[in-house]
């Protein structure tokens, strides 16, 4: 396994910076469990779905498993972009760790586990049913327990309100009526939604971002009685702070006192990144970030000192990119674009062999992109190619995948590699095929026997900023280059974009290989993947 340190944010002095993870862990829940913090992200139409990270000191986040291996229901053999699993919670009660999470047009699903680093149970819809979204178990003192819960307006037809419904003590199902909590709409908590729940100080707790993903706030509302009536707080704000947003997340202590909020920022084509924020308490309502003298509300901090966590914690480290594929099993930065199926491929012990799969759609469509998110800001990706056991009519190469993606291709054609650089453009809210358009450059052809090994080097510069909204909110601007070679020295262009994220995700970029032959029996081989800054 090829390690390389891609985002720094343990400053190794005792001091962290912000974010913690510069990648698209959307919709970050988490929980402590002794010394350990575990937290789970939204996956949407990707598989292995709901990635658990682990970490010792709240800083350095590895990830450690997956909690579900496909998407339920037969769909997802598809892609569906921006369907699939939306905003999970990860809760531990009486030794059981459970995963809670929606899937907007199926319901509500729930998973466990004794060990959360081994296999997670089939999850079990405790809610089917469009609608609901964002889940959040909570369980009380006398043992009966809850769920809280958003709605989306795009599948009920409503936004900006929170439901609650008891929930059977096992998590396996729900009971009685649900109960409108509060109504985001007849105050000015507009789009309110991902709320977590707690209990501190005979107080019960539902932290809820609201005023929408890249301009809003984190609000906290609070009752006596579970289902309320509720009060309601604004208690962080981005303010005079470059992290706009801040979004929802979770708040979590450590073993000494401290405690700490994790959140997203959404930075647009990146997707939405990780920050950890300082909480404290003022009155019995919390101040996340660092007050300014006069509010009674935080702003994210950019730098601060890291959590105190007692025991040493853990050495620096952050999810893995780089590949070699040497391991028996495909490294957890891996994703497919859609449920997978394990004739695409095979791990040799020396290198990953992608075979070919019938290319039935255009590019970004296929289910067999096999795919990672962006790990910096800025990065370098070479991927090392062999081609020479492909078939005619065969083709491999690396995507750039987006509402707007960028690949580029190899076919091969007698004993010539036609190499060819391709921008397609999804319809934003549209899934078919049929409303993407593409357009291609053919390349100078490579003769391949004069080319054993082909390297694709695919590079992510910052070339400025855009203003995505109203509020002349500024967002980087992202420049993607894909060039190659033949020697791995001397790199010829093939094209470049601006990046335009997916749907509700950020950018990913990986490999594939597909024919236009039903019957082909080649192959390619991908020795290694080695990211840089």
């Amino acid at each position: 396994m090829i390690s390389s340190r891609i985002w720094n944010a343990d400053l190794g002095n005792g001091k962290y910076r912000n974010p913690i993870l510069y990648a698209d862990y959307s919709d970050p829940d988490a929980i402590r469990v002794g010394e350990d913090y575990f937290m789970i992200a939204s996956s949407f139409c990707n598989a292995p779905g709901l990635p658990l990270l682990h970490s010792r000191d709240l800083v350095n986040w590895k990830v450690v498993n997956y909690i579900i291996q496909e998407i339920p229901e037969a769909r997802y053999d598809a892609p569906m972009h921006g369907c699939g699993v939306w905003a999970p919670a990860i809760r531990y009660h009486e030794g059981t760790y459970f995963v809670c999470f929606p899937m907007p047009d199926e319901g509500i699903y729930m998973s466990t586990a004794s060990d959360p680093f081994g296999e997670w149970t089939k999850p079990v819809n405790i809610r089917p049913g469009a609608g609901w979204i964002d889940p959040c178990p909570f369980w009380d003192e006398d043992g009966k327990a809850y769920l809280v819960a958003g709605v989306a307006k795009s599948r009920i037809g409503y936004k900006s309100v929170l439901h609650m419904v008891e929930m059977q003590p096992d998590g396996m199902g729900l009971i009685g009526e649900e109960i409108k909590i509060f109504d985001g709409n007849e105050n000015d908590q507009v789009t309110i939604e991902g709320p977590k729940m707690y209990k501190r100080n005979g107080w019960y707790y539902i932290f809820a971002p609201a005023g929408g993903v890249k301009t809003g706030w984190q609000t906290v509302l609070r009752a006596r009685e579970v289902f309320g009536p509720y009060e309601y707080k604004v208690v962080m704000r981005q303010g005079s702070s470059s992290v706009n947003g801040p979004h929802q997340g979770a708040w979590v202590d450590t073993v000494t006192g401290q405690d700490w909020f994790l959140h997203f920022q959404d930075v647009y084509a990146a997707g939405r990144i990780v920050h950890l924020q300082p909480m404290s308490w003022q009155e019995d309502w919390p101040i996340i970030g660092i007050a300014k003298e006069g509010n009674d509300y935080g702003e994210p901090v950019i730098e601060y000192e890291k959590p105190d966590v007692k025991t040493a914690g853990q050495g620096q480290c952050e999810p893995e990119t780089s590949d070699d594929f040497t391991g028996e099993k495909l490294g957890l930065q891996w994703q497919w674009n859609a449920n997978a199926k394990k004739e695409w491929y095979e791990l040799t012990g020396n290198d990953l062999k992608l075979y070919t799969v019938l290319k039935e759609t255009v590019y970004g469509d296929m289910p067999n992109l096999l795919l990672q998110k962006w790990p910096a800001p800025e990065f370098t990706c070479i991927t090392k190619l062999d081609l020479s056991n492909l078939s005619d009519k065969d083709e491999a190469g690396v995507i750039s995948m987006g509402m707007s993606y960028g690949v580029l291709t190899f076919q091969k054609e007698g004993e010539k590699l036609i190499p060819s650089y391709i921008r397609g453009e999804q319809e934003y809210g549209k899934i078919l095929p049929e409303t993407t358009k593409e357009s291609s450059k053919v390349l100078p052809a490579i003769d391949m026997n004069q080319a054993k090994e082909l390297y694709v080097k695919y590079t992510v510069k910052q070339t400025g900023t855009r203003d995505l909204n109203e509020n002349e909110k500024q967002f980087p601007l992202e420049r993607v280059k894909m060039e190659y070679s033949t020697d791995g020295s001397n790199y010829q262009t093939a094209g470049e974009m601006d990046a335009v994220p997916g749907r509700w995700v950020g950018v990913k970029n990986g490999v594939f290989c597909a024919s236009a032959n039903k019957e082909s029996k080649g192959y390619a081989r991908i020795n290694t993947v080695q990211y840089h800054i």
